[in-house]
């Protein structure tokens, strides 16, 4: 009997699993094309691409985030849009605009909660993952950077007018909000380290960085590198590092030297500087490879054509690579094998192999900027 009546669900069930999409999620990505507002569905295996996502909006500063299964990406432009793209189908499952000027944003660990980090009229929106409904709207009137999801259903961010760091504790029903400190003048980006353990959040409005420790019971901030920015006798800033680029090797964290062509690498534990690498130019993505002692850097305008690898054993550049015109962003592998490098100018993603640093393939795209893995739906803080 209890064979019978398995066979007659598992026949029951048929007809709902023979509708559903017929592809896996583990080997996709997606390429945002900025110039055209659409999101290129790419195959990481295959180095192909398999359809384009249109009607997205204004995609020129664009990050996304991955539901915990992989199948749904969560698209934040500039122009406020929150997008949910469903990646079996490659289509828009739902699209809200929810606030003016939107830069970023964070999934909660349990995947059920989407916050997003709003420029006008600032402050942080949380939604539901599943409908995109309003759960909370936290003004405190003020621009907000460098929002990252926490363990616990949390999140963090700083803001930039009020030069403070904020937490948002949605474990209760009712949402609990807490002051971390303030933190510095200016906030322009922060980033989470990959253990969850550390906050760093980097100053343009005055000399330092700051450190929040998320393990401690009543975390509070910590100025380090008091030294560290931007000054009137700096090479002028072309363009703003990017935090969420800060690599974390060797017990090191790697830092790009605001107006600088410079890295500057730094004690885990002691926050003190260790060393400093001259690179190419002003660098904005510092990206550590997985399974190796290696980071890749990308450069500001005008030497924006160049990536460096360097080895954080030495803090010597290894290799020098030409990948394109406008290199906005890399991606690698889960397990490092290889790189995505998205070539604006030359509207094409080239791909290397991390080993040989040998071209391996090769993607036509419109003006392509951000690439992101479904691997990153397993990762705390993007």
């Amino acid at each position: 009997m209890k064979a019978l009546v398995a066979a007659l669900l598992l026949a029951a069930a048929a007809p709902a699993l023979a509708d559903e999409p017929c592809c896996a999620t583990g080997d996709l990505g997606l390429v945002v094309e900025r110039a055209t507002g659409s999101l290129l569905v790419v195959d990481r295996s295959d180095h192909a691409a398999l359809g384009r996502i249109e009607g997205l909006g204004d995609l020129s500063h664009a990050s996304l985030t991955y539901s915990p299964d992989e199948r749904f990406a969560y698209v934040f432009g500039r122009d406020g849009g929150l997008t949910k793209v469903d990646m079996l189908t490659r289509t828009i499952a739902k699209r809200i605009v929810q606030a003016g000027n939107s830069i970023g944003g964070a999934i909660s660990d349990d995947g059920k909660l989407i916050a997003v980090s709003n420029y006008e009229p600032g402050g942080v929106k949380v939604f539901d993952a599943e409908t995109l409904d309003p759960v909370a709207d936290i003004p405190l009137n003020a621009k907000t950077i460098g929002l990252v999801d926490v363990p616990g259903r949390r999140f963090v961010w700083s803001t930039w007018d009020s030069g403070e760091a904020w937490m948002a504790d949605f474990s209760t029903p009712d949402m609990a909000l807490t002051k971390l400190g303030d933190v510095g003048a200016n906030p322009f980006d922060a980033v989470l380290t990959d253990d969850a353990h550390t906050y760093l959040i980097g100053l343009f409005g005055e000399k330092g960085v700051t450190a929040i420790d998320l393990w401690d019971d009543q975390p509070a901030p910590v100025r380090f590198l008091k030294d560290y920015g931007k000054t009137e006798d700096d090479l002028p800033v072309y363009k703003m590092p990017h935090l969420q680029g800060w690599a974390f090797t060797e017990g090191q964290y790697v830092l790009p030297a605001v107006g600088q062509h410079e890295l500057l690498w730094v004690d885990r534990t002691s926050l003190e500087e260790v060393a400093r690498t001259p690179v190419h130019g002003q660098p904005v993505f510092i990206i550590a490879q997985p399974g190796s002692p290696y980071v890749w850097v990308n450069f500001a305008t005008p030497l924006n054509d160049t990536v460096q690898v360097v080895d954080s054993r030495t803090h010597e550049v290894v290799k020098t690579l030409n990948p394109g015109a406008a290199v906005l962003h890399m991606e690698f592998a889960p397990r490092g094998a290889e790189v995505w490098i998205s070539a604006r100018d030359d509207n094409r993603v080239m791909i290397y192999d991390t080993h040989s640093y040998k071209v391996t393939g090769e993607i036509a795209a419109e003006s392509p900027s951000g690439i992101f893995f479904t691997a990153r739906a397993h990762r705390t803080g993007l």
